[in-house]
């Protein structure tokens, strides 16, 4: 039974404007269980032969056959399976993996082949101690002879149970004695029942053969054909069980997270700098994010005093006031009026002075405001101490004052305001509470609040208003409200002497802002992670160029284009990923310096939600620039790659 069958294979080379065939009408059938050798003159196509035999290559017409399956119509991803499951390689320069030990070397193929696990081991364990390299299995290729690593080539090219063994100069690079150690092997191995072809220049190792095959100028020029004494035994293959696909992609996807480590590992410096534009990239856009936070809670707490829901009245048409010429057009019966409101949950008129405060021999200039008892509700002030004024309309002479004031006047941890008789300007008043300071654009100023009345009467001397606070009822819209304000107030006043400011408005304005700052300053940011994932991209093409010949002998032993492509994509996010919690960790680090270099004015506020947006950005920049230089390596040609080296 023939398992191999090559009908008219033709096979030529464009070089420049020129095209060279190589294979001229190649017919040729080998049965199974033959020893076969190949033998020609340098450039005489047994090379591409042996190539289009091992399904590296594929002709470029006629039909090529093992075991009656047409292999010239694969797919890549088929022609790896029948290179993995079918044909063993054995080559003249061994192509064994310089970082990997003689046991992984030899485990490589069946990975590919979703062997199992410990049977996997165990096999390879057993075909190296087969061929003499027992207690060599975890020595590397650099510490074994060229007969031991050729040795250690033959048992890779059996892990998987090979009906067909190719050697390709298998004696080359070897001394005689070596030589002739791999030739017995070579003679064992066809006794037990493997198809065996030799490709070599050198008629001494050919006439080992039971049949010798001699090619020139891409034909065939002499066949001895075969021996009618040749005993050929039955090949039984001698693999271990394949596993389920799950667990084979668990291995694959380990064998590759390990390849990728070491590839790390083995460039360390080239790596690191990989990391740092991703380091970098990545520490910048979660400090900002996280500034961005702080300034974001900063100004929440700065306008925090404004309140929700409020709306407020000025006198004037403008925020500026000529202080010469005060305008005095807000009174207490605008407030009566506004309070009627059916959208009105409630109002507070407001006077503002400067005034001296004096506590014994503790004195200072404080900011006075004459309100109503529903001003600490609309504005969302907090009374610490005591209680709010009993009386508004009365002129009682009671006082609230902030944290601040108490602080100034009384200590930091002086006795209790509550009942004190203080003196303000030069009317004698009683502390009835303390009030948390709610004033975040001044953070160190001192306020008081007292009756309107009685600033009206007893320190002002004045009736006109200087701002109206409103409380609309939560369930009503601000924008037809403070519409319906305008025009009520209009009516009465005779003209717009007046300005309504919407704080939910001016609020959502800051927000708005803050927010338009921030991603800016995250898109600058995005800059420079951009810059080191183009570098990502850079150093993977870089490693695709160096490692050629390694992904040339993983395609020879049956690796897919899908185990090649995840092998360098898992490289290119295993890098992303240790740069990004690097970035992160720096970030970490820089915040909190970045906060007291600005004296405390921002806190860097991180999350684990941007710390988790880090990661995932760092798997998705992975990916997506390791997409190009991995699909590279994925679709190479496997012949070219081998050549590589």
């Amino acid at each position: 039974m023939n398992i191999i069958e090559l009908k008219n294979i033709q096979r030529s080379y464009v070089n420049g404007s020129q095209s060279l065939h190589v294979l001229k009408n190649i017919n040729l059938s080998i049965a199974s269980g033959e020893l076969v050798a190949i033998i020609g003159p340098s450039g005489s196509g047994k090379s591409t032969l042996l190539n289009i035999l091992g399904c590296l290559d594929a002709p470029d017409s006629g039909d090529y056959f093992i075991s009656g399956q047409n292999i010239a119509t694969l797919s890549p991803d088929a022609l790896a399976k029948v290179r993995r499951e079918h044909i063993g390689f054995i080559f003249q320069r061994y192509h064994l993996m310089p970082d990997l030990s003689a046991l992984s070397n030899v485990e490589i193929p069946s990975i590919y082949a979703n062997l199992q696990g410990k049977a996997r081991l165990q096999r390879a364990a057993d075909l190296l101690a087969r061929l003499g390299l027992q207690g060599r299995e975890h020595h590397k290729p650099g510490e074994l002879s060229g007969g031991q690593q050729q040795r250690v080539s033959i048992a890779r090219a059996l892990i998987n149970g090979a009906e067909i063994i190719l050697a390709d100069e298998p004696t080359g690079a070897l001394d005689s004695h070596s030589g002739e150690e791999v030739l017995r092997i070579l003679h064992d191995l066809n006794r037990e029942g493997h198809t065996v072809i030799i490709v070599t220049h050198d008629m001494k190792v050919a006439q080992h053969a039971d049949r010798i095959i001699e090619i020139q100028d891409g034909e065939i020029f002499a066949d001895s054909g075969r021996k009618q004494d040749a005993t050929r035994a039955q090949y039984v293959p001698a693999a271990p069980k394949s596993q389920s696909k799950l667990r084979g992609l668990l291995d694959r996807f380990r064998e590759s997270l390990r390849m990728a480590l070491n590839a790390m590992n083995a460039h360390r410096l080239r790596t690191a700098l990989t990391m740092t534009g991703i380091i970098f990239g990545i520490a910048a856009v979660v400090t900002v994010v996280a500034l961005g936070q702080g300034a974001r809670q900063k100004t929440l707490e700065s306008i925090s005093g404004l309140g929700t829901n409020v709306v407020s009245i000025y006198a004037g048409g403008d925020f500026v006031e000529d202080e010469a010429h005060p305008v005095l057009t807000l009174v207490m019966a605008d407030v009566d009026v506004i309070g009627r409101q059916q959208f009105v949950a409630a109002v507070s008129p407001e006077m503002i002075a400067n005034q001296p405060i004096r506590y014994l021999s503790n004195a200072s200039k404080t900011s006075v405001y004459g309100v109503g008892k529903a001003y600490f509700q609309i504005q969302g002030i907090k009374l610490l101490e005591g209680s709010n004024f009993s009386d508004e309309r009365h002129a009682r002479q009671e006082i609230i004052i902030d944290t601040n004031t108490r602080s100034k006047l009384f200590g930091e941890h002086g006795e209790s305001p509550i009942g004190k008789m203080i003196v303000l300007g030069s009317v004698p008043v009683r502390v009835i509470g303390v009030a948390d300071n709610n004033d975040g654009m001044s953070p160190n100023r001192l306020s008081v609040w007292l009756p309107w009345s009685t600033v009206m009467y007893r320190i002002s001397g004045q009736t006109a208003l200087t701002s109206i606070s409103i409380k609309l009822k939560d369930d009503v819209v601000s924008g037809p409200a403070v519409e319906s304000l305008t025009q009520l107030l209009t009516a009465r006043h005779g003209s717009k002497d007046f300005l309504v400011f919407n704080r939910d408005k001016y609020r959502k304005a800051i927000e708005d802002a803050a927010a338009t700052l921030t991603l800016l300053i995250l898109l600058v940011a995005s800059i420079a992670l951009m810059i080191g994932s183009i570098g990502v991209m850079n150093i993977m093409l870089v490693s695709v160029t160096e490692r050629t010949h390694e992904i040339g002998v993983r395609m020879a032993v049956g690796a897919r284009r899908g185990d090649i492509m995840q092998q360098f994509m898992i490289e290119a996010v295993l890098v992303c990923l240790v740069g990004g919690s690097l970035g992160v960790a720096l970030a970490l680090v820089i915040g909190p310096i970045i906060s007291l270099l600005a004296g405390g004015m921002i806190t860097a506020i991180f999350s684990w939600q941007s710390a988790g947006a880090a990661f995932a950005c760092s798997t998705i920049i992975g990916m997506i620039f390791g997409y190009l230089p991995a699909r590279k390596a994925a679709r190479m040609d496997p012949v070219a790659a081998l050549a590589s080296e």
